[in-house]
């Protein structure tokens, strides 16, 4: 058994919190804008799609209108749970609010998927007993449709890596773009061959797309909630870094996770050569530099133990501990 040269969580608890805080910022600053432009244009395309599917009788269409209805809601909860990120933490909430970004974006993925089974079923119905559509119509909305995708993609594309609740918001986006050329192909076909069976038809293959889209969104999410390691994050590499650190011995008791998109924190147990206090707080500063540089990792909980001071008398167990070796 090792015992506790001297436990250093406060030091690693403030130096994570800083560069969190800094990143959340500096991801939010030029996302919230991009968001708050993309809602803009996406609400307006929602309603004149509502109403020109109902006027040309296009499930394709109102399709597509469903997918911007819950990408406008998508983008405001996008939008909020940005905000609410930038709120400091608290006694109760001593990581800030920063899930909520991944909360939200859970929901986003959960509520694609409802939506694109929902479409499925209608178009089923409309396969056993096609009703007739206005292709003309049809192909006009969807261009319009396609251009103010494009223009809100422009706005998140910049941003698109920085946060996980981004992402969500872009890949929205992007889904309503290839619905858009969809609906297009369908107004075409429907307008020279009057074959309506193809809209229908379109809204499945949308559907599927939607959900192929939403997968890795909702299982990252997950993951984050269930505070998995980071998949590009090999656990061993990092306990092997650890220890090629001078002073360190073995790096064990590892556990990674993320906080928010591209915030991770590690807690370890950490084995190191007998040395005063003064030397194991400069061996923390470099086992941190080293996390921050090669993994990204800014947030670290070490507890630093030394084998040789037990033997050597330096740092003795206490009485109850003895009692159980």
């Amino acid at each position: 058994m090792t015992a506790p040269l001297r436990q250093m969580d406060h030091h690693g608890h403030d130096h994570g919190h800083d560069h969190a805080g800094e990143h959340v910022a500096h991801a939010g600053t030029g996302g919230r804008k991009g968001l708050l432009l993309a809602l803009s244009i996406t609400l307006f395309m929602m309603i004149a799609e509502i109403v020109g599917g109902i006027l040309s009788n296009s499930l394709a269409l109102l399709s597509d209108a469903g997918h911007m209805f819950i990408d406008t809601l998508a983008l405001a909860l996008s939008f909020f749970a940005m905000k609410f990120a930038d709120m400091p933490a608290t006694d109760k909430k001593t990581y800030g609010f920063y899930r909520l970004e991944i909360l939200a974006a859970l929901l986003n993925g959960v509520i694609l998927v409802l939506i694109s089974l929902f479409i499925i079923y209608e178009a089923y119905q409309r396969i056993l007993s096609p009703p007739m559509v206005q292709g003309a119509l049809m192909l006009i909305v969807a261009v319009i449709g396609l251009i103010v995708n494009i223009i809100g993609a422009l706005f998140l594309v910049k941003h698109r890596h920085s946060t996980l609740n981004i992402r969500s918001a872009f890949l929205h986006i992007i889904g309503d773009a290839v619905s858009s050329v969809g609906v297009i192909i369908g107004g075409v076909v429907i307008s020279y061959t009057g074959w309506f069976l193809i809209d229908p038809v379109l809204s499945i293959l949308i559907a599927l797309g939607i959900i192929a889209g939403s997968y890795s969104l909702v299982t990252e999410s997950v993951n984050i909630l269930l505070e998995s390691a980071p998949s590009h994050i090999n656990i061993e590499s990092v306990a092997a870094e650890i220890a090629t650190v001078n002073g360190v011995r073995e790096a064990y008791h590892v556990h990674i996770w993320t906080i928010t998109s591209g915030v991770y924190a590690l807690s370890a147990h950490v084995i190191i050569d007998d040395m005063p206090v003064s030397g194991s707080r400069e061996l923390l500063k470099d086992i941190q530099h080293r996390l921050a540089e090669r993994f990204k990792i800014l947030h670290s909980t070490i507890q630093f133990e030394c084998e040789r001071c037990v033997e050597s008398g330096i740092c003795p167990l206490p009485d109850d501990v003895k009692n159980h070796r």
